[in-house]
């Protein structure tokens, strides 16, 4: 059974649905509330701040009421309504994770077993469907990446895949830069050399969080592209040395880019991040691009050599990647927080040609979550009618 009871002056709340109970703090409640004087009707943005809110907010009253629950504020003398499922999602009186480096529920690490069942998806199928395109968005949250094949075989389609989530984000490499062989490089990409599993731009603060890569010609022997989960390379350092892993997420790396002549790019970062909850947010692993490192102290500098190769030869194993080819009007795209990719070496016969460019991985959270609310609007809406015609 259902039921709300009030705490001690008022100050929390404790709301009971089938056997359990979940606290709120009264403060809590009324800085979130939903009503239409505190939030926009339209955007659903705050419309006062925690200044307006009397610091001795608390609940003299509050009721059940069907699926929502009424609270009476003093000494506002305030009534608000909260629906029950809305309080339910966006409880936090839940056990505190004190794990460090653990990632979303909703992330799934992998490894090389996924070859036979890689996340990809048809360019016409995505580009008609919303329901496909929410599919394909998904498995990117969920892996990291996903490929796309069958897309047009044109110079700068690739900025139709992003149109589909987001918005190109511009570097110092231009809205779209070109991955084929130059004679005088800028950079070790334009080569035909093979490249170890990295992250791009960890020079860069903030990384672009999305990088597509698209290809136009692929007609030279080699060049397989390769990705690797780089959560899942850190989970298994971790497994294998939490001191590793540790000195790699509390000390800052060093990366540099300077190989153009009016730029110099620098960062300082870990090359495993970890939000202040423990939460695994973000590699860096560039070895072209790392600087110096001098911010490890002296007695751990040693120590953090060896994770830092551990955690290399970890990418490095064959058991820990993905490897495809590109055909023309092929492309993949990943989160540059956690995939790495690679690409091996090729010769110069015959043409590779690629495009890539940069985006941001919120734009794409955000599409998937108007996709996953209207998805959700849509199902309710086939429920009520088929409950109506029963």
């Amino acid at each position: 059974m259902n039921s709300v009871t009030i705490g001690p002056k008022g100050q929390v709340i404790s709301l009971t649905i089938a056997d359990n109970t979940t606290r709120f703090h009264a403060i809590w409640l009324r800085d979130n509330a939903l009503d239409k004087d505190s939030r926009s009707t339209g955007n659903g943005q705050r419309l006062i701040s925690l200044r307006d809110i009397n610091a001795s907010t608390h609940v003299s009253h509050a009721q059940l009421n069907h699926d929502c629950v009424q609270i009476t504020f003093m000494p506002e003398n305030k009534t608000i309504q909260y629906p029950l499922d809305w309080l339910m999602t966006h409880a936090y009186d839940k056990p505190v994770n004190t794990v460090k480096g653990w990632h979303k529920p909703t992330q799934v690490l992998w490894d090389s077993s996924i070859m036979s069942n890689l996340p990809q998806a048809n360019f016409d199928s995505i580009a008609a469907s919303p329901k496909a395109l929410q599919a394909w968005l998904s498995d990117i949250a969920r892996f990291g990446f996903a490929k796309l094949n069958g897309g047009p075989v044109q110079a700068g389609a690739l900025t139709q895949v992003v149109d589909l989530f987001g918005h190109l984000r511009e570097t110092n490499y231009g809205r779209i830069f070109e991955v084929r062989v130059e004679e005088k490089p800028t950079n070790l990409a334009y080569t035909g050399l093979a490249l170890q599993a990295h992250t791009d731009n960890p020079y860069r603060d903030p990384v672009p969080t999305i990088q597509v890569l698209y290809c136009l010609e692929s007609s030279a022997p080699g060049g397989d592209n390769v990705l690797v989960d780089g959560f899942k390379a850190a989970t298994q350092l971790q497994q294998e040395s939490p001191h590793g892993f540790d000195l790699l997420s509390c000390y800052c790396a060093r990366f540099e880019y300077a190989g153009e002549d009016d730029v110099c790019l620098q960062s300082k970062r870990p090359m495993i991040e970890i939000a202040a909850d423990g939460q695994l947010q973000g590699i860096r692993f560039n070895n072209r691009s790392a600087a110096p490192f001098t911010d490890i102290p002296f007695e751990h500098m040693a120590d953090y050599y060896a994770a830092y190769r551990r955690l290399g030869e970890i990418i490095d194993d064959p058991a820990s990647e993905v490897g495809f080819r590109l055909n023309p009007g092929d492309c993949f795209v990943i989160d540059n927080t956690r995939v790495l990719h690679a690409r091996k070496a090729f010769s110069g016969a015959g043409t590779r040609w690629l495009q890539g460019c940069y985006a941001d991985m919120d734009g794409l959270l955000s599409r998937l979550a108007v996709l996953n609310n209207t998805q959700d609007n849509a199902l309710a809406v086939e429920e009520k009618y088929y409950e109506e015609s029963l």
